[in-house]
């Protein structure tokens, strides 16, 4: 049976791995609706090699654009946050959520709501959202399956097992290309440096965010959204090779774990499948020529962004969403030198502390608090850096 899907952010990492595994598989899948930020050109080539028949832009000035491509396609074009709730509330029953940043957080909602199979690899919907989207998810129905490696990785040691037989979990992370740099030389690291990850090929924040290990911590807060587990039984182990990708220990004393290529079409290939599994291309793991795995503690000194994501973990309220919203503005003046790589943190933190919001109770209170902490970052960087 041909499984129809809708993919958020098409022209992405995520979208483009995607796309690569459906297009190996037509006979399994039907893409029913693309988007993308401003890419219109990407995403009308993505229209014509998939039969998508809704594609989307989220900038409205490039509505024009997107039509005139489409011409001679049966591919309606639309634009803005309404014709993106549109797309994730379709025909299609999976939906892949790969929208960066805040603007995913209505359509996938939206999904939610709708009782659609949501494939989550938009970090912020549970990181800003998280008891809002799993409310909404149990009241309709939706199952949330994640795509982030390490998650995904936790989701596949579930496997036939019950959540209250788990003693914690361990995600693992490379411990980015600082991973053995001295306090010295973390501080004087410049945007390149920073990402230049060791293992994965990512985009520019999502790099840095590795460099500072706040990725690990964003993670850690997805976590306790997705398996309901609290911040003490979630643990962080630092592992360079990449190969094993989270683990499960159970009250037994039993240890599950996913081991694979750093290739991330192996995680969204078991969302695509889900509850089946499906070929992918992907590298095959030769554990002899890798030899050796090595794990160790996370350096909470160097690493200070993975302390504070434990506590707006911990906090709760509209603290993950400070969180998230002071490092994504930290992390864009960083990549534009106007701040040191050590002041992220620093920024985060004193967010964190002056922020004094009530606890969402909408996504409209999320994306409000989103805007103002961004509003109030970006002055506290201006007034330090005069």
């Amino acid at each position: 049976m041909t499984r129809k899907i809708a993919i958020l952010g098409a022209t992405g990492s995520i979208g483009k791995s995607t796309l690569d595994l459906v297009e190996r598989n037509r006979d399994r899948f039907a893409v029913t609706s693309v988007t993308a930020a401003t890419n219109v050109e990407a995403l009308a080539d993505i229209v014509r090699r998939t039969g998508a028949r809704l594609a989307v832009v989220a900038d409205e000035s490039r509505y024009t654009d997107l039509a005139e491509l489409l011409v001679g396609t049966n591919c309606r074009a639309a634009a803005g946050e309404g014709a993106l709730v549109e797309a994730s509330v379709g025909e299609a029953e999976l939906v892949i959520a790969a929208i960066v940043g805040c603007a995913g957080l209505r359509p996938v909602m939206a999904a939610v709501d709708a009782g659609r199979t949501v494939a989550l690899a938009n970090k912020e919907a549970l990181v800003t959202a998280g008891a809002l989207m799993t409310d909404a998810a149990r009241a309709s129905g939706a199952t949330l399956l994640p795509v982030d490696s390490e998650h995904n990785a936790i989701f596949q040691c579930l496997a036939g097992s019950r959540v209250k037989d788990v003693s914690r979990l361990v995600l693992t992370a490379s411990g980015g290309p600082f991973r053995s740099a001295s306090a010295d030389a973390i501080g004087a690291a410049t945007p390149a440096q920073a990402v230049a990850h060791p293992n994965w090929s990512m985009g520019a924040k999502i790099s840095v965010d590795s460099a500072t290990m706040m990725n690990k911590g964003l993670e850690l807060i997805e976590a306790h959204y997705l398996f309901g587990l609290p911040s003490d039984r979630i643990d962080i182990l630092v592992h360079p090779q990449s190969v094993v990708h989270s683990m499960v220990e159970f009250v037994d004393g039993s240890v599950l774990a996913q081991l694979g290529s750093a290739d991330m079409r192996i995680p969204i290939a078991y969302a695509l499948a889900w509850p089946e599994r499906m070929a992918t291309p992907a590298r095959r793991l030769d554990l002899a020529a890798i030899a050796r795995l090595d794990f160790e503690a996370p350096d909470l000194d160097r690493f200070p962004a993975l302390r504070l994501a434990r506590e707006a973990l911990e906090a709760g309220g509209a603290a993950p969403i400070v969180l998230n919203a002071a490092n994504e503005v930290a992390v864009a003046s960083f990549l534009a030198a106007r701040i040191s790589f050590l002041e992220i943190a620093r920024v985060v933190h004193e967010a964190l502390i002056s922020a004094d919001y009530d606890a969402p109770r909408s996504i409209s209170d999320v994306l409000e608090i989103d805007r103002v902490t961004r509003k109030r970052a970006e002055a506290m960087m201006k007034a330090s850096c005069p």
